[in-house]
């Protein structure tokens, strides 16, 4: 069974994952969702107006009444900049699965914090919230992405053809993977948390 805890304040070395507000409405279309080098690996179109963003970061923010939402904001600790965002979504109750989405900025690429910010999400998913099966999938034009996934365990399991159509209307193969939380448990040492912090 699944323990909800909405969106607590996560802590690691170098980052804090936090709830989106809407002063960072900004940021968010400035660092990434304008961007069209990451949108090109999500499925919607890159922002072309602020208004945008406000209308995408509103929804966000109004969301997290809801204990089911679990949808982090990446901030550097060490400056404060919001660098991108990270989310849980499609909780299965009748499996006690979800999966992972995430987006970094195109400035923050290539200097460890994806895989810092999944890392702790992983961690919390497994050792608070009693997920038993975390999946994540990425387009194969960005095998960084798959990365990020192999470095906190997740195993590939397998290529879907065609699985997304992306906002150019090209649809895109994506490599799928998965990490079950007894396996998590298994090989992850027990006494090191990558979270410093829960608030």
């Amino acid at each position: 069974m699944i323990n909800y805890s909405g969106t607590p304040k996560l802590e690691t070395d170098r980052l804090i994952l936090r709830r989106m507000e809407l002063i960072d409405v900004q940021s968010v279309f400035d660092h990434w969702l304008s961007d069209e080098r990451v949108t090109d690996n999500r499925v919607k179109a890159a922002h072309k107006t602020i208004s945008e963003t406000l209308e995408r970061v509103a929804k966000i923010v109004s969301e997290y009444v809801s204990n089911e939402f679990c949808y982090w904001a990446i901030e550097l600790k060490a400056s404060g900049e919001l660098i991108g965002e990270i989310d849980l979504y499609d909780f299965d109750k009748t499996t006690d699965n979800c999966e992972v989405s995430y987006s970094l900025g195109y400035n923050w690429w290539n200097q460890g914090y994806g895989t810092e910010a999944l890392r702790a999400v992983v961690e919390f998913s497994f050792r608070h919230m009693n997920i038993h099966k975390i999946s994540a999938a990425h387009n194969i034009d960005n095998p960084a992405s798959g990365r990020i996934m192999s470095k906190v365990g997740m195993e590939q399991e397998g290529i879907i053809r065609h699985m997304i159509r992306n906002s150019k209307n090209q649809y895109k193969d994506c490599a799928v993977y998965g990490i079950l939380q007894e396996d998590y448990l298994k090989n992850t040492n027990k006494a090191k948390s990558y979270i410093l912090q829960i608030h």
